[in-house]
């Protein structure tokens, strides 16, 4: 007797996938990159083992003008102060109650920086002559022009400062000349003139100046940094730009050009420069003795945006990078067009999330709070509201593909998100295929007990059952997709909710008869 042949179903089998903890990924091939990296990783901050929706933010202060230009720190002990530059004037916002007008600026100038030495906070524009504020004696707040003069300076040029060496140094736009104070420790006084232009290669402008501390292998040199438009980097040793025995140039550098006066981050002793090339510490950029090794950024894995957002909109103000220490985000904030970004790494792991839906002009930290400038209104970032200003804050992931361990055809029937929330919110998962870019705008509604339906009812018409806060969901999800490579899309649009995403269970099949 002849054996019939039997159809046998297709055998399941679970995969678990973490989040995306290795962050954005805008460097690598879709078909090359490693699965915990993200495509696209929007609002959700990559942690050790989890991915969480970033914090909102909550208006602060209004100061009823049409931007914020500046924001500045003042620290003395016992004495704080929250000040914010715009519309032609400067504003003690300290007490956003009783807001205090201290004096005029330039109402023309689009940037603002500030260098606090000692108990002076110094404000240079390139077009006024530069401001001190500062708290005195008897503790009352004196805002007026500073009180430095140096023979062929106008005031009015200085456009940007620094301190290294205990000398307060200032930045005379156009030229590559350096000033610094003719004494070290001087809040006032003579100013003495350091012209680069006797050993500039490549021309230009002086943009900044740094103290950049580095262990060179016989412990720890601090050296001051000079940095020109063209990119052109130079390192002096010594304590005393006097004298020739104890100021040495240690070496000049070519790295890819600064964007913009606001363009170094310190941390942790180090210098992070915000360039054409992306976000690059000099650490890491020179080898001391040995130039042309400049352009290794920490930005490298999101190398394609930060290409793309410098080849358009360099000249646009609004760059900016600070290191938010109490969560351990590095921000970089990015002007596109007449709007804004953040570029958000985690110090602690070097993984890159963007933040959009953040308007910010300028960033600072007062009091270990985060704060920014919208306009003409100052905004708290991270203060325990989950909003935007009380609007949702629109969540998308979209994690790199996946062969889910086998190269074979496969049907992904079922997948299980493994989350946890802190109120009830809207989710859409599915997944894309052999690099698809399918958009899908249904949610999936989430019950206690049951599979939920797939792409059955629209997004904001229910919402993911969760009775109690910070509840862990882990249940099965219907999905719809066919092919060899996974990717998981996750979205949310929530307000007033604190979402973390830990893993994905996908169940799939594999054999004949799947398609």
């Amino acid at each position: 007797m002849r054996k019939m042949n039997v159809n046998r179903a297709a055998k399941s089998h679970d995969f678990i996938l973490p989040a995306p903890i290795n962050g954005l990924n805008v460097r690598d091939s879709l078909d090359a990159m490693e699965p915990l990296y993200a495509i696209t990783m929007d609002n959700y901050i990559p942690m050790d083992s989890k991915v969480q929706l970033r914090p909102g933010y909550t208006e602060y202060c209004n100061l009823e003008i049409t931007s914020i230009i500046a924001l500045a720190n003042y620290k003395k002990p016992s004495h704080n102060c929250f000040l914010a530059v715009g519309g032609g004037k400067v504003y003690n916002i300290s007490n956003r109650e009783d807001i205090v007008e201290l004096g005029n600026m330039s109402a023309n100038a689009t940037q603002c920086q500030t260098v606090q030495y000692k108990d002076r906070l110094f404000f240079v524009n390139g077009s006024d002559t530069p401001k001190v504020f500062y708290v005195d004696a008897n503790n009352e707040e004196q805002f007026g022009d500073w009180g430095f003069a140096g023979t062929g300076l106008t005031d009015a040029k200085v456009i940007n400062a620094a301190v290294s060496k205990e000398f307060l140094w200032f930045v005379e736009k156009g030229t590559l000349k350096a000033w610094y104070s003719a004494t070290a420790g001087n809040i006032s006084g003579t100013l003495n003139s350091f012209d680069l232009s006797q050993v500039s290669k490549y021309g230009g402008q002086l943009i900044a100046v740094a103290d950049w501390t580095v262990d060179g292998g016989q412990g720890i040199d601090d050296l001051t940094v000079f940095i020109t438009s063209e990119g052109e980097i130079f390192v002096y040793s010594g304590s005393n730009p006097n004298s020739a025995s104890s100021w040495e140039l240690k070496g000049s550098y070519k790295m890819s050009k600064p964007i913009g006066y606001n363009c170094i981050v310190p941390y942790q002793g180090d210098i992070v420069i915000i360039s054409e090339d992306g976000y690059i510490p000099l650490s890491r950029a020179l080898a001391l003795g040995a130039s042309g090794q400049s352009n290794y950024a920490f930005s490298d894995n999101i190398r394609g945006l930060v290409l793309d957002r410098t080849s358009t909109n360099k000249t646009h103000p609004g760059w900016q990078g600070i290191i938010y220490t109490k969560r351990g985000y590095g921000i970089f904030n990015v002007p596109v067009s007449n709007q804004f970004e953040q570029h958000v790494i985690n110090v602690n792991t070097g993984a890159w999330c963007r933040f959009t839906g953040i308007a910010a002009r300028c960033w600072c930290e007062f009091e270990n709070g985060m704060f920014f400038a919208s306009a003409g209104r100052v905004m708290q970032f991270d203060n325990g509201q989950q909003s935007d200003g009380g609007m949702p804050i629109e969540g998308h992931i979209e994690q790199a593909y996946n062969n889910l361990g086998t190269d074979t055809l496969k049907r992904i029937p079922l997948i299980n998100p493994k989350t946890k929330c802190t109120s009830n919110y809207n989710l859409i998962i599915y997944t894309n295929m052999d690099y698809e870019n399918q958009n899908v705008n249904y949610y999936t509604s989430i019950t206690s007990t049951g599979i939920s339906k797939w792409n059955v009812a629209k997004w904001n018409e229910a919402k993911w059952a969760a009775s109690k806060a910070n509840i862990t969901r882990s249940q099965w999800i219907e999905n719809s997709a066919t092919g060899y490579k996974a990717s998981i899309v996750f979205k949310t649009k929530t307000t007033g909710n604190l979402i973390e995403w830990y893993n994905t269970g996908i169940r799939y099949e594999v054999g004949s008869g799947i398609m």
